[in-house]
């Protein structure tokens, strides 16, 4: 199969900003993992974002914009135009050698028991402004055919896991507003479902707390006690001990009972109970990990690695341990899933997302 240059756009849950990276594939295997960029959200983007997830509750219908949600798909999709604009010219790519950009847009309402999730972005507008064509639209085709549209990037896990020389099974967790794991074990289909919370809970406590956009470093709960008691009453909720496949809102666990905790005992119980969740995640596996890397932003948060490592009961590494990109993981991941949807590759499986059949998915929108 012939290899295709693609550049991946991603911005998650954490809604800090968009992420950029450019890779060869053919859709299997990987030829080079290139540039990576990132375009800040400003604070006042981040109120956009921030109202629009609160108006999509409401949302049954998964292509209306009433209100804000208008204005959000129109920023998200100028952001995200201005970071592949930004990305091309800084790192001097020629343009007509790209084949697809892809573009996730910004998850604002996820119920897959609903048959309902939406990522707000209009694909057709950005392929119109960069002038490139634009796969978008990932999910809806598995949610519709069944399956929970999350987690998808497992295959992309399998194609980087490919390439260590790591003691295995090895797992991935990639850790943003949600947590999901991934198990690769040779050839077969990655299995793969969301553990929990994952930065959400952090971020939104210590930005409602102190003002800051999250625990820099894991500082504040490092300074923190941990309530084992309100762990505990979190690993209670019947997500945990429902079987795999899974998957979760990121409003899901965004009120965990903290109020009479201190900032930093808060935090570091927040932390734990999501290295708490992860670790109970490793019950619904078929084999346990002997090597578990972590990604995402939970990856830069050292208290929460540590908290990792005394839970796991295996090898765990950061993601830059192993030479992966530090930020641009599920940027490069869409890439790889837009050339993927080119060449109608599936993109999910029954043992990540519960779909009944492997299938592709994704809308490609040509520039005009």
């Amino acid at each position: 199969m012939s290899f295709l240059t693609a550049i991946g756009l991603m911005s998650g849950t954490s809604l800090d900003g968009v992420d950029v990276a450019l890779i060869e594939t053919d859709g299997e295997r990987i030829k080079r993992q290139g540039p990576v960029g990132y375009r800040p959200y400003s604070p006042q983007e981040q109120s956009r974002l921030r109202r629009a997830l609160a108006e999509a509750v409401a949302l049954a219908d998964r292509t209306a914009r009433p209100g804000v949600l208008a204005e959000a798909e129109a920023l998200v999709t100028r952001v995200h135009a201005e970071a592949v604009e930004d990305f091309v010219a800084k790192n001097k790519i020629e343009k007509n050698k790209v084949a697809v950009v892809g573009f996730h847009g910004q998850t604002v309402l996820h119920r897959p028991r609903e048959r309902l999730t939406v990522q707000i972005g209009d694909g057709a507008a950005l392929a119109k402004r960069v002038s490139l064509p634009v796969a978008y639209d990932f999910r809806a085709a598995d949610v519709a055919a069944g399956g929970e549209g999350a987690p998808f990037v497992p295959v992309y896990h399998r194609a980087l896991v490919g390439n260590l020389d790591v003691q295995r099974p090895v797992a991935v967790v990639n850790i943003g507003g949600v947590a999901n794991i991934t198990l690769i074990d040779g050839d077969r289909d990655p299995i793969a479902f969301d553990t929990g919370p994952g930065n959400a809970p952090i971020d939104d406590l210590v930005r409602a707390r102190t003002g800051a956009a999250h625990d820099l470093d894991g500082k504040l709960a490092g300074s923190g006690r941990v309530d084992e008691a309100i762990v505990a009453r979190v690993l209670a909720d019947p997500f945990f001990a429902l079987k795999p496949p899974k998957s979760l809102d990121r409003a899901a666990f965004a009120s965990l009972p903290l109020a009479s905790l201190s900032i930093e005992d808060a935090a570091a119980t927040a932390t734990a109970a999501v290295a708490a969740s992860i670790a109970r995640a490793l019950d619904h596996l078929p084999k346990k990990p002997a090597t578990i890397v972590i990604v995402g932003g939970g990856a830069r948060n050292a208290t929460l690695m540590s908290m990792l490592r005394e839970r796991l009961g295996a090898t765990v590494l950061r993601g830059s341990d192993v030479g992966w990109s530090a930020d641009a993981i599920e940027a490069q991941a869409f890439a790889y899933l837009a050339v993927r949807t080119l060449k109608g590759l599936p993109l999910t499986f029954p043992t990540t997302t519960g779909v009944p059949l492997a299938i592709t998915g994704g809308v490609v929108a040509m520039p005009k």
